[in-house]
């Protein structure tokens, strides 16, 4: 229930000052101090009135743009009738001080019902004596006051009947479908072999580009495709050593490469992004690691991009980073691991086609056949790191890389249209009811 406030009965009988303003000025320019004078709540008036365009200041003087359409007041007025208005409009009431919320005052109504009630009882020092006449209140609520009282005990309370619902089920507590699917994939590469690796969330470009051998000028480090921080925006680069090779491949390249010929910045490497990729935390990884060693290592991390939100993109998501070091291994390899990943997803048939990543060569794109669908998607990207991403890390054996989306398979997999249903729509339904492989 809502009350007119004194504010809101004034305007209803003289107008909203704004709109008195704007027609005061209409016929010729006013200065502030003359219009101030003669404006009541002048400095209302000319809040409202700018923020409703209907005036403009300038060089100290008040100018007619246009008359308002008293919308305030119009709904005043339903106010005052008792009509019902949208929220939006009873917002707008209230933040003007136009109106207020009228609450039952709980403590009140009890007030008077414990009145009510000790009329009829005749009471000595707060002690209840007798009854003076049977009290027949059938329709007396049931409230603390009365039990606290015992004055329940002298009124003829209604019988309340009291349906006991039976078979009650209560929802019980569950994983989040993607907490789930990330231990899910953990699972499967921690039974491979591989160790798992973790890395920051605010990235330099450096690790994030740079040191996979992205040029600079290279279009996904547009503002279009990456979140660039502005406080603080640069951050501090790696060993000098390391930095310099990164810089000479870039530049010149070695004996087995010509680089990308262009004059590197290291003011761009320092800029700080939301890392674009898990790719970040294993190109850190390898520099870490010891030039000729055998290892693998996986990373499973929310990634930022610059997306338009639609049903199937979204400016954060989660990624899967995979890399195998090893002397011998080769592309067949890595064609198996991506193979026997998917397949304990529950995917049977798998394929590959070729692709093109600036930081792999050969690159492929892993796809998986929808039966219900029937055709095949494509869930990822993968290659062999370049020796130009490897050899100024100091690493010399081969690298198996791959960066898999987390999201995609799952609604493949449960026929899921709409990637916001993970994390924006709350639907708990879905989420109660979806049945976890």
């Amino acid at each position: 229930m809502y009350r007119i406030t004194e504010e809101g009965k004034l305007y209803l009988k003289y107008g909203l000052p704004e709109e008195i303003l704007a027609k005061r000025v209409m016929k010729a320019p006013l200065p502030i101090k003359e219009a101030s004078k003669i404006i009541d709540n002048f400095s209302i008036a000319l809040a409202w009135g700018k923020k409703k365009n209907l005036i403009k200041i300038k060089d100290k003087k008040i100018f007619f743009l246009k008359l308002g359409n008293s919308e305030e007041l119009k709904n005043l007025k339903k106010i005052k009738s008792g009509e019902e208005l949208d929220i939006k409009s009873i917002k707008q009431l209230i933040k003007r001080k136009l109106i207020k919320e009228e609450k039952e005052d709980i403590d009140k109504q009890a007030e008077k019902q414990l009145d009510y009630i000790k009329a009829k009882l005749e009471i000595s020092h707060g002690v209840i004596i007798k009854c003076k006449n049977k009290i027949d209140r059938s329709d007396t609520p049931i409230t603390p006051q009365l039990i606290k009282t015992n004055l329940w005990k002298k009124i003829s309370l209604k019988p309340r009947k009291i349906i006991i619902p039976q078979n009650l089920s209560y929802p019980r507590e569950k994983e989040h479908i993607i907490t789930s699917y990330i231990e899910k994939f953990r699972k499967i590469f921690l039974s491979l072999g591989f160790n798992e690796i973790s890395g920051p969330i605010v990235e330099s470009s450096f690790w994030n580009f740079d040191a996979l051998y992205q040029p600079q000028d290279h279009p996904a480090r547009e503002m279009a495709d990456t979140f660039f921080l502005q406080t603080p925006s640069k951050a501090k680069l790696p060993n000098k050593k390391l930095v310099e090779k990164v810089k000479d491949m870039h530049e010149h390249g070695d004996k087995e490469s010509n680089g990308w010929g262009y004059k590197w910045s290291s003011e761009i490497a320092k800029q700080l992004v939301l890392r674009t990729h898990t790719t970040a935390v294993s190109v850190r990884q390898l520099a870490k690691i010891k030039a000729n060693k055998n290892a693998k290592f996986f990373c499973i991390g929310r990634v930022f991009r610059n997306e338009t939100i639609d049903f199937k993109h979204l400016p954060e998501f989660t990624q899967i980073d995979g890399i195998v070091i090893g002397k011998s291994v080769g592309f067949k390899d890595l064609l198996g691991y991506l193979k026997e990943f998917y397949r304990r997803l529950g995917f049977n048939k798998i394929r590959f086609r070729p692709a093109y990543f600036p930081y792999t060569e050969m690159s492929v794109e892993p796809e998986v056949y929808l039966e219900k669908r029937k055709e095949w998607v494509e869930l990822g990207g993968a290659g062999i790191f370049r020796p130009e991403v490897t050899r100024p890390l100091g690493v010399n054996y081969p690298v198996l890389a791959w960066g898999l989306g987390l999201e995609r398979p799952i609604m493949l997999k449960y026929g899921i249209n709409d990637i916001k249903t993970f994390y924006y729509t709350n639907d708990l339904k879905f989420l109660k009811d979806v049945e976890i492989d």
